[in-house]
């Protein structure tokens, strides 16, 4: 063999070599957490509006992800507005399969949910919506998820934009909500 060859398999194994140490420490050194979160004000009491967005069903009528798809299935277990109620779907590529459970209820302040993916791939994230008084008749609703992807999995954050993809969701979804609380209440 004569040296030309052997010189270009050492430099490519170099850069292979490096490439692999590059991709093994960013596994290690970008974040394996996600916190994303928006909010809206809306002008309605915090009571009535704690008294709408606990039941998990009225979220079909403000969230965009049930507007991905028409033909979703969709199924319930429990008593909604309590502890353990779970919304469950299966549906298209967009949407994927899992469950939204309630697990914990702090009334007139946030709802807590566990959120389980199934597909496209398997995840668990914790999702709040808050509701906190502005003035007697003005309150802010926050809606969050946090959540993390294991190693190296966590990668995915690089290229995909978190609080700007989920983000813009929170706040259409906020926006549609904002709408519906704000109808007058003979609309509603």
């Amino acid at each position: 063999m004569s040296a030309k060859p052997v010189k270009i398999l050492k430099i490519a194994g170099i850069i292979i070599g490096v490439l692999v140490l590059l991709i093994f420490a960013a596994v290690f050194l970008v974040d394996t957490d996600f916190h994303v979160e928006r909010s809206v004000k809306v002008e309605r009491p915090v009571g009535e509006v704690y008294d709408y967005v606990k039941y998990l069903r009225n979220q079909d009528q403000y969230s965009v992800w049930g507007a991905m798809d028409p033909d979703m299935r969709q199924e319930f277990r429990g008593t909604d507005g309590t502890v353990g109620f779970v919304s469950a779907w299966q549906g298209n590529e967009d949407v994927g399969s899992g469950e939204q459970e309630i697990i914990g209820l702090t009334e007139d302040r946030r709802i807590d949910y566990e959120l389980r993916f199934f597909e496209p791939f398997e995840s668990t994230s914790h999702v709040v919506i808050s509701t906190e008084p502005v003035t007697e008749n003005r309150t802010r609703i926050t809606w969050g998820m946090s959540g993390s992807f294991p190693r190296p999995m966590n990668l995915m954050l690089l290229f995909f934009d978190m609080d700007g993809t989920l983000g813009s969701d929170f706040e259409t979804g906020l926006g549609n909500l904002k709408a519906i609380l704000e109808q007058e209440p003979s609309d509603q």
